[in-house]
Formats: C-alpha cells, structure tokens, sequence
C-alpha cells in the first residue's frame, strides 16, 4: 500500500489483509472506486441480481466457511435493499461486512436532495448492525477494519456496516503497511470455573443446551457431555454439533415437549453459547425446575430472561475444556431417557408432516455426509429443523430469528462458492423462492453444481394454516405462481418434477454432478407423497 491509490483501493486492499477474497455485489455509479480497487486487486466478485440477494450470499459464505462474508453495496437503496439479510445476519450471529458508499461529506445530513440520498444513512441501517462507522478519511480505515474484525472474532459475531463518503472513496490514500490485529477471545475466571465445576459435580442429572456458538467446538461439546454424563438437545443452530446417533443426543429437538419436559426437571441445565430465545423453543420462555450455567460471549445475553446460578462470559471452546478437566468422571448417563425421545421424535407428527418427512428422508439418503442443506421459512425446513437429522455442525442453516422469506437460494450460493468441494442443497417454498428467483441467474453463471428444491402448495401455506385456525378469511395467501420448470430453463438451469420419491433421490444426485443449478420441484399433492 501507498500514496498511490485512492481510498477505494486502500478499503479493498485492507479486505485482503484480513484473508478476504471473494465479495458479493453490484456495481452502482457511487460504488465505482471501489470497483476500481476490486479489479486492480483480482479479488473475486460474484455479481448478483439484487442488493438483497448478495446480503443472503455473504451470510451463506460465512455460515459455511466460518469466515466472515464480505458484500459491496451503493449509497441509499442498495444498502436498504440489503436491508434484510442485514437483519437476519444481525439475528443469527453471523459475521457479515458490508462495505457502501454514502453521500460526499459535505453533503452529510443536508438533505440536498443528492442521488441515493438518506439524511442519515448510517443511522438507517445502526439498529441491524454490531456497528457501524461513517470513514470519512483514509487514516480511519485501518482502525475500522480492525474493529469489525475484533466484533466477528472476539464478541457476539453480528453485521458491521462501514459508509464510505464519495470523496473519501475518490481522494488520494495512503495508510502505509497496516497489519492484521488479532484480539481475544474473553475467558472465565478461574473462581467462575470451580462454581460451574460444584454445579455439575452435585447435579444428578443435567442438560446440556448448545446453541450456534457451538458449531465450532464440537469436539468440546461431546468430551463434555460424555465425562460429564449429561444429556444434550441442541438449538436449530446447533444442528450436528454434537451428531444425531451419539447415545447421549436429545436432537435438535428443544420445541417438542418431551425435551421441554425434560428440561423442566433437570436439576441442572448447562446453556452453551445459546439465546434460548422464542424461535429456539417456540415458547416465550422454556420452564427451567433447577440450576442454570449459562456460557456466552455476549454480556447481555448472559443474564437476559433467565438468571443463571454461574454465568460465564466466555468463549465456549475453552471453556467446555476446563470444564471437562475439572469435573468428576463416573455419571451415569440417562440412555434410555435420550434412546426413548430420538425414537419419537415423529410419533406425533401430522399428516402434512408426514409427507415432508418422505421427501427429507429421501433428500437425507442423496446428500453425502459432508453435505450442507439451507432452508428457506417454509413449513418442510419447519418439519426438517427438529426431524432432518446430522452428525456434524455447519451443515443446516435455517434463517431463525429474523425469519426472513427468500433466505434459501442466495444463501445455498453463498454457502457453495465458500466450499465449492462441498454438496450444497437449497429448499425453499414456492412464496419464498419467489423472494429472491432473479439470482438463479447467479447460479447459472457460476456453474454451480446446485440442488434447489421447490415445496410448492400453490400457497404461503402456514399463514393460510393459521387464517384458518383462527377464522380469518384466507386473505393474500393463494398467489399466482409461475410455471416453474419453464422459470428455470428460461434462466438457463435445468429443471425436473419428480413422478416419485425414487425420481426425486436421483434428481438430487443428478444435480450435485451437473454444471449448473437444478430446480426440483415436488408438489405438496404429489401422489408419491400419499
């Protein structure tokens, strides 16, 4: 780096020092100069056909790759537009960076009416964000950099959001050699840890809950809960951290009322890196009978809603070790308590259930271990969050507690350009697939190898379930919908109605081999489906 750039190339060339390569974006007129610095660095960029699509492509990268996910948006509607996946990355905990233009900085807050002006754009956007910054010179971008990065790998990992002001992005820069900081990680206090550790010593029969600060420690969790002789459900997030056949596994099963139960009368009840928030249980708070430890990197989440007999501000990974190193051996796990809820898991599940199970066992059966299923807000990834089962983490992403509609496409892109090696499959609902269909076109320009299956009801099904539940006329519920296999062959991917189960498994595999993406589309009345 030197004098001889400008602050658009200084800002790309700073993403390369924190290990960045690949971004997700459009370019706009107010987002030129940093073009310029994409190209001249040869970082990759994958052009997307909306704001929000490449917002739902970073977390997609993030959640699979574990690395941050980076997009590049214009000033005003293309940062709104990105509104969304903002959001749901802020809910989620995902480390995503958005780097925008903002207005040049004379015109701050005047309301001049200048292109893509907001008044404040910053404060738009503030409340979905871990931070945001306005870097009105060259000099604050290293430090702005160092920020984010210290938020994504040190704190809760939420979206930061830095502006960068037309003349800034334009101006010379010359922000010498920065290198990369490095921060760390909080770790509990030795008196902390022997709390915890009497806890679990003089419990009789504890529970772990581990949540999506869990997916990368795994190896943690299960020596845990395997010394410790406690049973474990994880959050939707927390899928496979610790794998779906371990004898001491409750699944991800924390909305069914037997694991609620259960929890409901454990005398101890360990909460690792985990809200424990509406949309994990599907209750406004689960009833907890005995003790609580709760393990988080967030404060604030620490002690929120439910009081916690130890609470350890802490990273979960070392923690769960000095745990595991300092508790007694020799509990005997509940087996038989754990065996009984895995095999009911489905005893009560409704007829419309029933048929989405037949299509996720089937997907199950296609996808290699490895594989990575995203899901869309739609009611068969309802169905797979407690009964799609995985032996391992980072494997099912659900958009959880923003609950955003059209997640699944641009997300499954974004989860396969991070690990190409890796079989990824979408599933989304017809209403939610139609959120987001222009980045089809995405995948087929990168040639990604890419199932997506389409749920089709012909309806936003669960709001038109709950009208008529609660004797609402179904109102906005039952949209037109295109012919789909025309839709995707008219975006160049291939596209396939499965007549059976078997059509539909072959379809899979088929589509994990081929050069591009591959609709699937299975009917909710599908006779294959009963």
């Amino acid at each position: 780096m030197g004098a001889n750039q400008i602050g658009g190339h200084a800002a790309i060339a700073l993403l390369e020092t924190y290990g960045v390569d690949t971004v997700f974006g459009i370019p706009g007129v107010h987002t030129l100069d940093l073009y310029r610095g994409l190209a001249d660095r040869k970082m990759r960029h994958i052009g997307v056909r909306h704001e929000q699509g490449a917002g739902f492509m970073a977390d997609g990268y993030a959640r699979a790759s574990g690395k941050p996910g980076v997009a590049c948006l214009i000033t005003g509607p293309g940062l709104m537009n990105a509104a969304t996946p903002i959001g749901q990355a802020y809910s989620d905990s995902v480390p995503v960076l958005i780097l925008c233009s903002v207005n040049a900085t004379g015109d701050l807050g005047k309301g001049r009416g200048r292109l893509h002006e907001i008044t404040d754009q910053r404060a738009a956007i503030a409340p979905l964000t871990g931070f945001s910054q306005t870097v009105k010179t060259a000099a604050e971008l290293p430090q702005a950099m160092a920020d984010a990065y210290k938020l994504f790998e040190t704190g809760r990992p939420r979206p930061v959001v830095l502006e960068f002001p037309l003349d800034m992005l334009a101006a010379a820069a010359d922000v010498g050699q920065p290198k990369r900081q490095t921060a760390q990680r909080p770790k509990a206090s030795s008196a902390d840890i022997a709390a915890a550790i009497a806890l679990i010593d003089n419990a009789k029969a504890p529970i772990v809950i581990a949540g999506g600060g869990t997916v990368d420690c795994a190896a943690e969790v299960k020596a845990f809960v395997e010394k410790s002789g406690a049973l474990c459900v994880t959050t939707t997030a927390g899928k496979g951290v610790l794998p779906h056949s371990h004898a001491q596994s409750l699944g991800s099963t924390l909305l069914l009322p037997a694991t609620q139960k259960l929890l409901e009368h454990a005398d101890l009840v360990i909460a690792v890196g985990t809200e424990m928030a509406e949309t994990d249980s599907w209750v406004d708070r689960l009833t907890l009978g005995g003790k609580l430890i709760r393990i988080d990197l967030d404060a604030y989440t620490l002690t929120r809603d439910y009081k916690p007999s130890v609470g350890l501000l802490a990273d979960a990974g070392p923690t769960l070790k000095a745990l595991s190193d300092g508790i007694k051996a020799g509990r005997k796990p509940d087996l038989a308590t754990a065996s009984e809820l895995r095999g009911s898991i489905r005893a009560d599940l409704t007829p419309l259930q029933q048929k989405h199970v037949k299509v996720l066992d089937a997907l199950r059966e296609a996808l290699p271990a490895n594989g990575i299923v995203v899901s869309d807000m739609t009611q068969i990834a309802y169905t797979g969050n407690f009964t799609f089962p995985f032996e391992g983490p980072r494997g099912w992403f659900h958009p959880c507690g923003f609950g955003t509609l059209g997640y699944a496409l641009p997300a499954a892109i974004g989860a396969k350009i991070a690990c190409p090696e890796k079989p990824v499959v979408a599933l989304a609902g017809d209403g939610g697939f139609m959120f987001t269909v222009q980045d089809l076109g995405t995948a087929v320009e990168q040639g990604l190898a890419l199932p997506i299956i389409v749920w089709n009801n012909d309806a936003f099904g669960q709001i038109a379930k709950d009208m008529i539940e609660l004797d609402i006329p179904e109102l906005g519920v039952k949209p037109r919908n295109p012919d789909y296999q025309a839709l995707a062959l008219a975006f160049g991917a291939k596209a396939v109605k499965p007549g059976s189960l078997g059509e539909f498994k072959a379809a899979i595999e088929q589509a994990l081999k081929a050069d591009g993406p591959t609709l699937i589309e299975v009917h909710e009345q599908a006779s294959y489906l009963g």
